[in-house]
Parts: C-alpha cells; sequence; structure tokens
C-alpha cells in the first residue's frame, strides 16, 4: 500500500502562488519513490493550474477541497464534483473539521457528501476527530465509530479501496502545534480500522488512514511509521515546497 502524502492548502495562495508552490514540490521532490503518492488541495480557483504543474508526473494528485451533493442546480456558492474532475481533480475532501465546527455540516451531511462524490467518480478523503473536550471525557472510540459509519453510511459494500481513505484528525491538534502522542495516534488509528473492517470486511484492511494535526518534516517519519497509518494529511506545513517535499520524502 503506498502511503499517501497529502496537502491542504485551506484558503491560501492565488493562482500564480500555487503554480509557483507546485512547481517547488515537483522540482525539490524531483522522482517520486515508488511507495508514496502525493495529493494536493488547493483553493477551487488553483486546481487546474496546480492540475497542469503535476501533469507528466507520475504519482502527483489534484483534490477539491469540498462538494456539493448535486451535480447541479440553484445552489450559489456551492461546486458539484464533476465539475471538480472537470478542472482536473481526481479527489475530494469531505467532513475536515473546520467544515464540521466552523461551519456547522452535520455528520449525515458528510455521509452524503461521501456516497455522493464516490459515485461521480471521485476518489474520497473523510475527515474524523474528536474535540478536546471529548478526548478528555474518553469519548474518542465513540466520535471516531459515530463519525465513521455516518460518513459512511451510503458507501457500496464493494467499493473499491483505492477510492476511499479516511484521515484522523484530533480537532485539537489541527494548527496548533500540538500533536498527538504515538500511542494516541495508534489507539484512534486502530478504531478507524476496526470499523472499516466492521463495514467492509477485508476490503478494510486496505483503506487507507491518514493522520493529520500539526504534521511537520522533523516529526512526519515517527508517525508515519506507526501501525496503520497509511500517510498523512498536512495544513500549514504543506504551504511551502521546501518544507512539504521534506514531508513527501521522510
Amino acid at each position: 500500500m503506498k502511503k499517501l502524502m497529502a496537502a491542504n492548502w485551506k484558503m491560501y495562495k492565488t493562482r500564480a502562488e500555487a503554480e509557483q508552490t507546485a512547481k517547488e514540490l515537483v522540482r525539490l521532490v524531483g522522482s517520486l519513490p515508488e511507495d508514496r503518492e502525493v495529493l494536493v488541495f488547493p483553493p477551487f480557483t488553483s486546481i487546474d493550474v496546480v492540475t497542469s504543474v503535476f501533469e507528466g508526473h507520475a504519482g502527483f494528485f489534484v483534490g477539491g477541497q469540498d462538494f456539493y451533493t448535486e451535480q447541479e442546480g440553484a445552489f450559489t456558492g456551492e461546486i458539484a464534483p464533476s465539475m471538480l474532475v472537470d478542472c482536473g481533480a481526481r479527489y475530494g475532501l469531505a467532513g475536515h473539521s473546520e467544515r464540521r465546527h466552523v461551519l456547522g455540516e452535520t455528520d449525515v451531511f458528510v455521509g452524503d457528501k461521501t456516497a455522493f462524490g464516490l459515485a461521480s467518480g471521485l476518489k474520497v478523503v473523510l475527515c474524523v476527530g474528536e474535540l478536546l473536550e471529548e478526548r478528555k471525557a474518553d469519548k474518542v472510540q465513540e466520535v471516531l465509530s459515530r463519525q465513521i459509519r455516518a460518513g459512511l453510511k451510503g458507501v457500496p459494500h464493494d467499493v473499491d479501496p483505492a477510492s476511499l481513505a479516511v484521515a484522523y484528525e484530533p480537532v485539537w491538534a489541527i494548527g496548533t502545534g500540538e500533536v498527538a502522542g504515538s500511542d494516541e495516534i495508534k489507539d484512534a488509528h486502530a478504531i478507524c480500522r476496526n470499523e472499516l473492517i466492521e463495514l467492509f470486511g477485508d476490503k478494510g484492511n486496505d483503506i487507507r488512514i491518514l493522520y493529520g494535526g500539526s504534521v511537520k518534516p522533523d516529526n512526519c517519519s515517527g508517525i508515519i511509521s506507526l501501525d496503520n497509518v497509511d500517510g498523512v494529511l498536512v495544513g500549514g506545513a504543506s504551504l511551502q515546497g521546501e518544507s512539504f517535499s521534506k514531508i513527501v520524502l521522510a
């Protein structure tokens, strides 16, 4: 199973900045190791320029940070999976904590998105993770189980494992500089793995589980060496080609 090294650029970078960072990333990474894939989620406005930079570079992919549950219609400000694909995106992100906790998306809506994105031809990365108060209340397993089961409720049992990934991102570690400890990451990823096996049988062993939460060049190697960690989803440290290239090659 190849490690998926994913970057979420959030609401940063103009088209020119995105193009420059993508070019720098490709140059610094060089020939991508056979056991790695790179995935970048730029702003919608830069999907096409990043796709153009990645063209011809095996193992480099582009995704959309969000999408809606309809292919077209009177949904001002939304974007359809087919529109992302038309721009060059191959992946979509669903359930990021900022969508859940800042913009109010429910578990049910996230699940609708995941199923619709997959049915529309996107590969989907489903984000899950607990709040600090939920961890302190010993509710990690309860939260992750609920989010995974709701998030994957509409996904068919015979799903292609390569089309789906789960990203565990403890909300308290996103952009804070705090990183979950090795035991915390292993325990959370084991919960995610068990849920995937419950839902999809043996296929659940082949669905990648990523870790996200203040991943940096100096801690990435230790994180991706842990059991059931099949890659990372990186925020701030992915905004510069130099730092993200070190993470990709960790």
